[in-house]
């Protein structure tokens, strides 16, 4: 859902009983809600809107893919999943092109689609319990929501390898120091701190910081949709494999969350 407190538009992940997590209803909320900026923020005047704070309710900032939706599904999987991954994948490409800075504020788990999520913001402000986890291969899925295509961009190739094989879990101060994150604070400081540089970009030089943004990011996006288009096809199709649903089940009988 979307906040406008003056020049500052809040994008409010607000799922906090499910984590956050991506499932259809959510992320037709997420798309129509980052249309609607994506509009205000065309005009010429942006609409007096000069930043845009990503935040969460709840716990977590998002725990990606809701496993139970998927499940629930049954045969019918590889059509949801294509579903759920083309909504959120139009809600990252309107992030990511957005002409106004983008914060994203941090807190709890990140992880599966909520790092692409994320990783769509310009800067990531982290609690320091914050903590990040990929998670798709360990049930037999691949990235979606642009992770495979900003990882490699921002940490390098063999670190995001790292991420996607192992699928360790990459605490704030290394998340921190590898560069996925732009600046860690004490949880309770993490909503002032975040609203604060929100409000001071978007009281600033609104247009410089737009160019300059345009002249870093514009040539790196080019290829971002067909990107997105291909981590669409492949995790629908690995989601549909008897042995990835058989691994979702798995997790879902051993953990309380239910989803990657």
């Amino acid at each position: 859902m979307l906040e406008r407190d003056g020049a500052v538009v809040h994008l409010v992940l607000a799922s906090a009983e499910t984590g956050n997590a991506f499932n259809l209803g959510f992320v037709t909320t997420l798309r129509r809600s980052v249309e609607q900026v994506v509009a205000w923020t065309a005009e010429p005047d942006r609409n007096g809107i000069g930043a845009v704070l990503i935040r969460a309710e709840g716990r977590n900032f998002s725990v990606g893919g809701d496993l139970k939706a998927f499940i629930a599904q049954g045969d019918d999987v590889g059509t949801y999943v294509t579903s759920v991954a083309s909504m959120v994948h139009a809600a990252v490409l309107g992030l990511a092109g957005l002409s106004v800075p983008v914060i994203a504020q941090v807190s709890g788990a990140v992880a599966g689609g909520g790092v692409g999520l994320m990783l769509t913001a310009d800067l990531v402000v982290a609690a320091r319990s914050a903590k990040l986890r990929l998670a798709y291969t360990a049930l037999g899925l691949t990235p979606d929501c642009g992770a495979s295509w900003f990882l490699p961009r921002l940490v390098g190739e063999r670190r995001a390898l790292d991420l996607l094989f192992t699928n360790r879990v990459l605490r704030s101060t290394e998340a921190e120091r590898w560069g996925l994150f732009s600046r860690v604070v004490d949880d309770n400081d993490l909503p002032s701190v975040s609203e604060e540089l929100a409000r001071s970009l978007a009281t600033g030089h609104v247009s410089a910081l737009s160019r300059a943004k345009t002249l870093m990011r514009a040539k790196h996006l080019a290829g971002l949709r067909d990107h997105l288009e291909g981590e669409a096809r492949f995790i629908a199709d690995a989601a549909a494999r008897p042995e990835v649903k058989a691994s979702m089940r798995q997790f879902l009988a051993s953990g309380p969350s239910g989803r990657k």
